[in-house]
């Protein structure tokens, strides 16, 4: 091969190596140095409840027995980051719950939604549409429940779920991630509910219950609830004063995101309570505990109190507990996602 041939090889390695990856369209190749990436510094907001007025936290009763900050959620173990495109594209990345580097993959204007990805019961929808994308939780039946209440659909009480939405950030190439703090801030929340007996709950042997008239879904760039209500079911804990249970709640319906105002529109919640007998027989509570919610749109304390369970209604418990056999043919049924 001649001297000619030799040059122009050379000059067409040398063209494809030039071309083959631009520096100014290809930032997240490390042999350039620049990146279009930010660096997620989150900060977790541990509330379990806001306040409207009860003072929970100044004022928490000892006959609780339990710290209120105790009561505060734990941190997610890992974030779900969800980068929305010029170009109505989206791409998501997983990250620790400490943040870590989020690439934006192209520069130019973003939007980002962020929820923890450690959840059981929440199942999220429109996730392609960042307006739209929403929280709800799971189906669950109760045969002694449905037959009594037909008119809302019954749901597993939600996972903790923390969210945070970011309207825009500007993704330009940068030898460094570019910070980003952000607050995670709670989407579901925590009800203490109470059910104190004065006299009999020493025949009781199990307890669950029921909500109605709570948020079935929550939207999570804005963190307004949706509109349709449902009814939660739970198991309860037996207590020396009766039954309590601590239910996750996304919080009343079509309430708003903002913390600081107050929902104007009534809602009714009816909160419901079965106890097994140590005869195998059941008794059902039903109360109507709408004024206590008004007040407590995003977790609080729910009491009802001077249940009674007769000595007549006990009758014939001597010798048989049902906790061996739990509810039996009573027991709740999970049903598929629809």
């Amino acid at each position: 091969m001649g001297r000619k041939g030799i040059v122009f090889i050379f000059l067409l390695c040398g063209s494809i190596l030039l071309t083959g990856c631009r520096k100014d369209l290809c930032y997240d190749h490390d042999g350039h140095g620049l990146k279009v990436s930010a660096f997620l510094i989150p900060d977790w907001e541990q509330e379990w409840e806001r306040d409207y007025g009860m003072e929970w936290q100044s004022n928490w009763p000892e006959k609780h027995e339990i710290e209120y900050d105790l009561l505060r959620p734990s941190i997610a173990s890992g974030i779900a980051a969800f980068v929305y495109h010029g170009d109505g594209s989206y791409s998501e990345r997983h990250l620790e719950s400490d943040g870590g580097e989020l690439p934006m993959v192209t520069a130019g204007e973003k939007s980002i939604l962020l929820c923890n990805d450690d959840t059981h019961y929440i199942v999220f929808g429109n996730l392609d549409a960042s307006a739209e994308a929403t929280a709800t939780t799971r189906s669950r039946s109760r045969s002694t429940y449905n037959a009594e209440h037909a008119e809302e659909r019954t749901v597993n009480a939600p996972d903790i779920l923390y969210g945070a939405w970011i309207d825009r950030f500007s993704s330009v190439p940068s030898s460094k991630p570019i910070p980003l703090p952000v607050t995670m801030h709670p989407l579901v929340y925590t009800y203490l509910i109470r059910y104190e007996f004065s006299e009999g709950f020493e025949h009781v042997s199990l307890a669950r219950g029921a909500l109605s008239g709570m948020a079935r879904s929550v939207y999570l760039q804005t963190g307004r609830t949706g509109e349709e209500p449902a009814t939660i079911l739970f198991d309860c804990e037996l207590k020396d004063f009766g039954a309590e249970v601590r239910l996750t709640s996304f919080g009343v319906p079509d309430f708003p995101g903002d913390h600081y105002l107050l929902n104007q529109t009534p809602h009714q919640h009816g909160l419901n309570l079965e106890v097994m007998l140590k005869n195998g027989k059941m008794k059902r509570f039903e109360f109507d505990v709408s004024d206590q919610l008004v007040s407590q749109p995003r977790g609080g304390v729910i009491t009802v109190d001077n249940l009674v369970v007769t000595d007549e209604e006990a009758g014939g418990d001597a010798g048989f507990d049902v906790t061996v056999e739990g509810w039996g043919e009573y027991e709740d049924i999970e049903l598929p996602l629809d």
